[in-house]
């Protein structure tokens, strides 16, 4: 089973990453994501109903760890959807405000699940037999309403709120990002915009991404003391690129289960090829 669901997660993470890359425009790539997700989902629904777990926690594991994976990210490409398409039109303080009042909204579903959040960012688990098995909620648990009009047979009382957990780190990032990139466009006069760039990068902004977090790790840039968002914006210059929401590409990077690292392992095995290459010339 675990490796079923690993390989749809995969395949799912791809197919998303695809879209990151084929277009910015927000709408457009929500919704195919969510058709995605949704396709995806389908998928693993079939997988539970052909299934029987062999054990409660073996269930539990499921519900807690893998089933919020997918779901978190629907919940995500849905809320984003929506946010965008009902932005208003106007200045840049008019919709620095509408950004803002849709953290206060995440703040919010924070303070009314406090107790949850504390329960599962701490790893806790005696609840677990409550929380994510199937057919044993407990009405004082102040269940949400959709519960009751679930598949029963898909879902547990609380799998759902790890998954909207997920999906608020990342609509979080993206909420600030898009703050950010007012500010940014806010105070960059015209005086300061540099004459554009004859270098342009050609490789995927995920690899460019993954690049930046690393030079920025090693502290390589004025003794470490230069922030993330000053290291990107100079690249985006230098190299004439909109990385977008690169908190929310670093967060999907941490996601994969294998090659974490997948544009730094290949620049390494490239110069070492390069190497032995030279190496062997007479």
């Amino acid at each position: 089973m675990i490796n079923r669901t690993n390989t749809l997660l995969q395949n799912l993470i791809e197919q998303l990453h695809f879209i990151d890359l084929e277009t910015d425009n927000m709408v457009y790539k929500s919704e195919k994501a969510l058709e995605i997700c949704i396709e995806s989902i389908g998928k693993l629904k079939k997988l539970v109903s052909k299934y029987n777990f062999r054990s409660q926690q073996e269930e539990i594991s499921f519900f807690k760890e893998v089933k919020p994976q997918f779901t978190s990210k629907r919940i995500y490409y849905n809320t984003i959807y929506k946010i965008e398409t009902k932005k208003p039109y106007g200045g840049l303080r008019i919709v620095k405000k509408y950004y803002n009042n849709e953290l206060t909204k995440l703040k919010r579903f924070f303070d009314n699940n406090l107790d949850f959040y504390k329960y599962y960012r701490t790893g806790s688990t005696y609840l677990d037999y409550k929380y994510f098995l199937r057919g044993t909620f407990d009405i004082k648990q102040s269940l949400d309403s959709f519960y009751f009009e679930a598949d029963l047979d898909f879902c547990t009382s609380h799998d759902f709120k790890v998954a909207k957990i997920l999906a608020n780190d990342l609509i979080q990032v993206y909420l600030e990002d898009q703050l950010f990139n007012l500010d940014r466009k806010e105070n960059r006069s015209q005086s300061e915009v540099l004459p554009k760039s004859a270098v342009y990068w050609t490789g995927t902004k995920v690899s460019l991404i993954e690049l930046l977090y690393a030079l920025n790790a090693a502290g390589v840039f004025n003794h470490g003391q230069l922030e993330l968002n000053a290291t990107v914006d100079l690249f985006e210059k230098m190299f004439n690129i909109d990385l977008g929401q690169y908190h929310r590409s670093f967060l999907e990077l941490r996601e994969r289960k294998n090659a974490r690292t997948k544009f730094l392992d290949l620049l390494k095995e490239v110069l070492t090829r390069k190497m032995d290459d030279v190496d062997e010339t007479p």
